[in-house]
């Protein structure tokens, strides 16, 4: 039997039948059935353009794929990182995921850790990833931090006795022992300030500013490079103008100056000039004081990891000096730069300069 041929919604037959206001009538509707179809379009163009911009906010990758793999939609934040996405995929083919099913995993590439997930659904696969490589690394300083602070503890007794002791032979007056008494104590100060940044680092800084003499400061920094042991002729040049006063901690913003010009000497050690120079000056106007800090040794091998935590290039770094130098000069409200023309020079700004 020859299927009917389907009559359509108004048929011709009907169309003719009607008088002139039910036709009026029928008209009215298509043409409010048709405006109601155009605005249906435009809420919906409107619902689709929020929810792509709302896709788009997201701090995530976003991927959509098809069932056999092919990509489907992607926003912006994914489109930056294809890589990412094949490595996901290569660990959805590894493991296999059930409809319904979130599975949740992390993955590494380009030096960025990533959480990622997979969400399949009956047609599509839905896979986000975010960039938790900043979490990922307060957490590693938080564990780094907790065990050098106990670390720090646990040595501070030892070196405690030991610095007693040394004290004792030195006022003995044994000429013998004394240049060796001299230079275990220089080695006691050094590990004492590797356990006090240590500490500092790991409890925060809070800082007591106070006026302070550009004088203060240069006595502070020459007494300090007296206890500290290098074997090249080094030439110190610190231009300060006396009387001028900066508002600053003075304990800590001392540890800053001493950092850099520790690192000087350091580079200065492990370069091939047979004489060092290191110039420490400062310049002031109405709202800032800068320090400068100029050496003329080894160059710096890699720049983003000059204030990263526990990480350091030198011989005797240990990773903490320029990361807690920054620490205390943001405490501060200033910053800290590397200018590079031609010259190593840093560059350490603090705000409310007090005049003289």
């Amino acid at each position: 039997m020859e299927d009917l041929p389907q009559e359509s919604l108004l048929s011709h037959n009907l169309i003719e039948s009607l008088d002139t206001n039910d036709k009026q009538k029928v008209l009215d509707s298509l043409l409010e059935l048709i405006q109601g179809t155009y605005q249906l379009e435009e809420e919906f163009k409107s619902l689709k353009n929020l929810y792509n911009n709302v896709l788009e906010l997201l701090p995530q990758a976003i991927w959509v794929l098809e069932k056999d793999g092919k990509l489907f939609y992607q926003n912006n934040q994914a489109y930056a990182m294809p890589e990412v996405l094949a490595l996901i995929q290569t660990s959805l083919s590894l493991s296999p995921i059930n409809i319904g099913e979130i599975y949740e995993s992390e993955l590494e590439y380009n030096n960025n850790a990533y959480m990622f997930k997979i969400s399949p659904l009956s047609d599509k696969t839905i896979i986000t990833a975010f960039n938790i490589t900043n979490q990922k690394r307060q957490e590693r300083l938080a564990s780094m931090g907790q065990v050098s602070a106990h670390l720090a503890h646990e040595i501070r007794n030892p070196v405690g006795s030991i610095s007693i002791l040394t004290s004792s032979l030195l006022k003995r007056g044994d000429c013998s022992i004394q240049p060796i008494a001299t230079e275990i104590k220089k080695s006691i100060w050094r590990i004492e300030r590797l356990i006090n940044a240590t500490l500092l680092f790991s409890k925060g800084i809070s800082v007591n500013k106070k006026p302070h003499t550009l004088q203060s400061i240069e006595q502070e920094l020459r007494e300090s490079i007296a206890y500290y042991t290098y074997s090249k002729d080094i030439e110190f040049r610190f231009t300060f103008i006396e009387s001028s006063e900066v508002l600053i901690d003075f304990d800590l913003f001392s540890i800053v100056l001493q950092n850099f010009v520790f690192n000087a000497i350091d580079a200065i050690e492990e370069s091939d000039e047979e004489r060092g120079c290191v110039e420490v000056w400062c310049s002031q106007d109405e709202a800032k004081s800068v320090f400068y800090v100029r050496d003329n040794g080894k160059p710096i091998e890699d720049k983003n990891l000059l204030f990263e935590p526990f990480k350091s290039t030198k011989l005797k770094g240990n990773g903490l000096g320029l990361a807690l130098s920054q620490q205390i000069v943001q405490a501060h409200n200033g910053r800290i730069s590397l200018q590079e023309n031609g010259d190593k020079v840093f560059v350490i700004e603090i705000p409310a300069l007090i005049h003289s």
